[in-house]
């Protein structure tokens, strides 16, 4: 069978992460032509870019689902019959109204806006997000992406050698607590025991090491938790200096993909009082695609499936 060409433009998206891809509807994407170069590009430039795209709900599956198993954080509390849908990002909650400054479910957006990889919480960590955008608000509501991977080659040595070979514990509650007390004691935020990762992940594709980071992030191996917190909000803010930063404006029909080991992320506000039938209410969709267990056993040399890691 003849492969379809796979000729994109490529054009960085900043000096340290990121490509826009040119010439590619993902629609016609399988994993016999074109996405192991898709994948390639993935490793190579951590982030991924493709605009004017029309995926549907089937299609934003079937393309996430060539990275591995599909999140399904929801799975142990559907109905039986019920189907998985792409979750949501909006200002609009299931039963049609839209969520206040200060309600719980606007808290909960307004986490997003903390620096973080997903999943760091869960038994097996997201590996990728991909993310498109279906309604947008007339302001606000850019993405930030930064590069631990670049962070973490430009870390002064010094700095190295605090984290260096140390793991890292993470729990759900913990980045809902910087946002609200009320928020974190909520059960959905305790549903899975703390997660331990090690500080440094390597891309087994090209060898390259990435700080593994996250707002979940509570405690480091060897400190006391007051003086984890200050080392891990010094590597963020190392992280996330402007040259290790890029910042993405929506356009309805962008793709959006990334990967979740080397690159953190947050949101940024948008006015989420607004009703639904205004152009100012969101809504993008995202599939977070889980490590594949035989990928993920094949990338854990420094971190096991079940239990605690052993640092490297």
């Amino acid at each position: 069978m003849a492969h379809a060409a796979f000729n994109p433009t490529l054009t960085p998206l900043s000096d340290h992460l990121g490509v826009e891809v040119e010439g590619i509807d993902l629609t016609k994407v399988t994993t016999q032509e074109q996405f192991q170069q898709i994948r390639d590009l993935f490793d190579t430039h951590s982030a991924l870019l493709f605009r004017n795209q029309a995926l549907t709900e089937d299609v934003h599956i079937r393309l996430s689902s060539f990275f591995g198993p599909i999140e399904d954080r929801m799975a142990d509390e559907r109905k039986a019959g019920e189907t998985f849908k792409v979750p949501e990002v909006s200002n609009v909650r299931a039963d049609g109204t839209v969520s206040e400054d200060m309600d719980l479910h606007t808290l909960n957006l307004k986490s997003n806006f903390l620096w973080h990889s997903d999943s760091t919480f869960l038994p097996t960590p997201a590996l990728v997000n991909v993310i498109t955008a279906r309604i947008l608000p007339t302001s606000g509501g850019a993405i930030e992406l930064a590069s631990t991977r670049a962070g973490w080659a430009a870390m002064p040595e010094e700095m190295k050698a605090r984290i260096k070979g140390r793991g890292i514990w993470h729990r759900y509650s913990h980045s809902r607590k910087k946002i609200s007390e009320e928020l974190s004691k909520l059960p959905m935020f305790h549903k899975w025991p703390d997660q331990h990762w090690n500080s440094i992940w390597t891309n087994p594709a090209n060898g390259k090491e990435a700080l593994y980071l996250a707002s979940h992030a509570f405690k480091v191996d060897g400190y006391s938790e007051e003086e984890s917190a200050e080392l891990l909000d010094e590597l963020i803010a190392f992280c996330t200096q402007d040259q290790f930063v890029y910042s993405h404006n929506w356009s309805v029909g962008d793709v959006l993909m990334w990967d979740q080991r080397a690159v953190m992320h947050r949101g940024t506000p948008w006015p989420y009082e607004q009703p639904p039938n205004s152009p100012v209410s969101a809504a993008v969709r995202r599939n977070r695609t889980v490590w594949p267990r035989s990928d993920f056993r094949k990338r854990s040399v420094y971190a096991k499936r079940i239990g605690p890691c052993t640092p490297q």
